[in-house]
């Protein structure tokens, strides 16, 4: 038999490569050191009390096809723990081994945590949350009520609940890093168990997870994240394509699962729609309740407005709030930006906010994105056009010289610009989304028989190109 404990690890580490993928054989064997041949006991070295559960859990069958191919089938496997988080380590016996005294290990060294701030043992423990992001200032509506009540029920109950992992999904800028960050302040503040709560950003865990692997700092990487009591991790499809940060995500996910701990994520998308991820880790994420939010209806963005404006101990107009909510009607984040730009301008102009001046914070903000026109210089060009008045275009005469102009600017209020045809009716004294659709149909059918309405509306694209 072979005496030279090295040389009994490296065959061992042959046979474990050949039944572990690569970045497993990375991330739970490379870290392992050879410290004893005694007989046929061989002893290893092991960094953290989780690590020996974790091979125990994971790997046992493959460590026991490996000493039956380097000592023999009498082969026993023994562990020591080089750092058990602060604790006085102590040597631990796989369960096919007899017990016996282990060697002192070394001296513990406190994990390194991949923020690159203080050291993860017995310290205040930084969540990165925002403070500002609570359920109290969220607004609720149809467009996310089922998430928002799911949110909440896991922010009272952590990880007993069936919502482990919750999965909130939907659009840019529709609050769900609000309602995720509301998740995590509300545990933070009411509860006693789950004191480690993290937010971190997909782009972010990525960042760190490849400078662990450069600096050689992986086993500190994981350690880190496997303590947490409650990880929300924002933007997971920004995961799409990266196999190996996958991997260990996968890892950490289900040791915090096993270990009943809670996981919150977002998305753009739900996960049957998340390309370039493993499917087991799409499984992982379907354990427990995904949820989305869609674009706030009407009301819902009117009751965000008033609540950004109280916010700020300010006061608006119901009317410009009302132009504001039908104006912006996909994002919340641009909706609130608009209001505070609005506030701001106000306080410094010493001017009240009016219907003007909202108007033209509109159009500043469809210029600075690059849009191709608003919804307010539609109207102004048609009715320059066919030299009519705007009143008498959001009026009520039913003259063939306003109802045509009414029409092409209703059809060109459609294809320019995204607002919903309740919307576009607003625009035009408050009219039905039903003669919106009307008037649309007639110009898309006229178009196809009357020349000259047809030249008339690529003439007034033409002036939009120039705008």
């Amino acid at each position: 038999m072979k005496n030279d404990v090295r040389q009994v690890w490296d065959d061992c580490l042959v046979v474990i490569r050949e039944n572990v993928s690569e970045q497993s054989f990375k991330t739970w064997f490379e870290p392992i050191i050879p410290f004893k041949l005694i007989n046929k006991r061989l002893i290893i070295q092991v960094p953290s009390q989780f690590f020996y559960e974790w091979l125990e859990d994971h790997y046992v069958k493959v460590l026991r096809k490996a000493l039956d191919a380097a000592i023999g089938k009498d082969g026993q496997l023994e562990y020591t723990i080089i750092i058990d988080r602060g604790s006085q380590p102590k040597p631990q016996n796989a369960p096919a081994a007899p017990a016996a005294a282990g060697p002192k290990p070394a001296e513990f060294k406190p994990i390194k945590s991949p923020f690159d701030i203080k050291p993860f043992k017995d310290q205040a423990f930084e969540s990165f949350l925002n403070n500002s992001y609570t359920f109290e200032n969220y607004v609720e509506g149809d467009c996310n009520r089922l998430a928002r009540a799911a949110s909440y029920a896991v922010a009272q109950k952590p990880s007993t609940t069936s919502f482990n992992p919750l999965m909130i999904y939907g659009g840019v800028g529709l609050g769900k890093t609000h309602l995720v960050q509301a998740i995590g302040n509300f545990i933070v503040n009411n509860s006693d168990n789950f004191r480690n709560v993290l937010y971190v950003s997909s782009e972010k865990f990525t960042s760190q997870f490849i400078n662990a692997i450069r600096e050689n700092s992986l086993q500190d990487f994981m350690a880190f994240y496997m303590q947490v009591d409650v990880l929300i991790l924002d933007d997971v499809q920004f995961l799409s394509g990266k196999e190996k940060t996958q991997e260990t995500f996968f890892h950490i996910f289900n040791h915090l699962h096993q270990s009943g701990k809670q996981i919150v994520m977002t998305s753009d998308r739900p996960p049957r729609e998340l390309s370039g991820m493993e499917d087991r880790l799409l499984s992982r994420f379907k354990w427990g309740l995904t949820a989305d939010i869609q674009a706030p209806d009407l009301e819902t963005r009117i009751a965000i407005i008033h609540n950004k404006v109280e916010e700020e101990n300010a006061t608006m107009e119901s009317e410009v709030v009302e132009y504001l909510a039908h104006c912006i009607d996909s994002n919340v984040r641009e909706l609130e930006g608009v209001v505070i730009s609005l506030l701001a301008d106000a306080s410094l102009t010493k001017r009240t906010i009016d219907l003007d001046m909202a108007k033209h914070r509109i159009k500043s903000l469809v210029e600075e994105n690059q849009k191709v026109i608003s919804i307010d210089n539609i109207i102004e060009t048609v009715t320059d056009y066919f030299k009519i008045k705007i009143t008498d275009i959001k009026g009520k005469t039913r003259l063939r010289e306003v109802v045509v102009p009414r029409q092409i600017a209703m059809f060109l209020a459609k294809e320019y610009t995204s607002l919903s045809l309740k919307a576009i009716g607003y625009h035009f004294g408050g009219r039905d989304h039903s003669t919106v659709i009307h008037a649309i149909q007639t110009i898309n059918d006229l178009m196809d028989i009357d020349k000259e309405l047809k030249s008339q509306i690529d003439n007034l694209k033409e002036k939009f190109k120039k705008k």
